[in-house]
């Protein structure tokens, strides 16, 4: 994995193999662990974030995959952990086909990897700003049928674009090439106005030279006007699930969010469907 011909750079930090690291994983180097230490050792708790993002993932996968979504894109999808979105659409589905974007060489070649024996799942690597060259690569051609209902994943990525690089018109990029009962799902770190959210802003900022937490105004902005959001709305992903069964359950999770710590509550989700 370190010569030259991968593409890794082990001098320069990752943002999914940061993400790696926080969630337990071994695919990470030196200067990914030590911005990792920052948030486990200045921060504490804040590993709460990664955990309460990726379950809140693996639910959204699974009410995409009930609601009839066989086909998924992942959009910077990160480093394979326990879990992943084809495994988790698979149990539900198991005809679900997946495709992964990330930018980052090391996801492309764990991805190929991992997935060498599924021909219903793919990798691609392609820079998430780049939505015409992704919906093009031949494996997205291959495996994504765009005249059926497509489940899209934005988890804990949005966050990752300054708002220059315009994350809303991005969305609706896709929102508008989606087929009708199509599913968008993000996930985005949530301002607190608070001194947790400041450090973990300053920090991302000073090592990737991005990062933005939004409010849940902002958040909701996202989704723009051609998506229509489902019940519960957005919430903090701990609290999260697809649409309640009765006011009843609502109110549980309104009571859940009230218990919720500074960490739980800096990461937010919702699923949107396109009418």
């Amino acid at each position: 994995m370190t010569d030259d011909s991968s593409g890794i750079d082990e001098s320069r930090p990752s943002i999914a193999r940061v993400y790696d690291y926080l969630l337990g994983g071994k695919d990470n180097f030196a200067v990914d662990r030590e911005i990792g230490d920052f948030f486990l050792r200045d921060l504490p708790g804040s590993v709460a974030i990664a955990f309460a993002n990726r379950r809140a993932l693996v639910r959204a996968v699974g009410a995409m995959a009930d609601a009839g979504i066989r086909r998924f894109i992942d959009l910077g999808s990160g480093l394979p952990t326990a879990d992943n979105v084809h495994q988790v659409a698979q149990r539900h589905a198991p005809d679900a086909h997946v495709v992964y974007v990330d930018h980052d060489p090391m996801v492309l070649a764990h991805g190929r990897a991992l997935l060498a024996t599924d021909d219903r799942t793919a990798v691609v690597q392609a820079d998430l700003r780049e939505p015409e060259t992704i919906r093009q690569a031949p494996d997205v051609q291959r495996l994504i049928d765009f005249d059926q209902p497509v489940g899209l994943l934005f988890s804990a990525v949005l966050h990752h674009l300054n708002d220059d690089e315009r994350p809303a018109e991005l969305v609706r990029w896709w929102a508008e090439r989606l087929p009708p009962g199509s599913l968008v799902y993000i996930s985005h770190f949530r301002s607190g106005a608070n001194e947790e959210t400041r450090l973990a802003e300053r920090k991302l900022q000073d090592s990737f030279g991005r990062g933005r937490w939004r409010t849940d105004e902002e958040i909701l902005g996202l989704f723009g006007d051609r998506l229509e959001l489902l019940q519960p709305g957005l919430l903090p992903c701990r609290s999260w699930h697809p649409q309640p069964a009765s006011g009843e359950e609502a109110a549980e999770v309104l009571a859940d969010e009230e218990e919720l710590t500074v960490w739980d509550q800096l990461i937010a989700c919702g699923l949107a469907r396109r009418p």
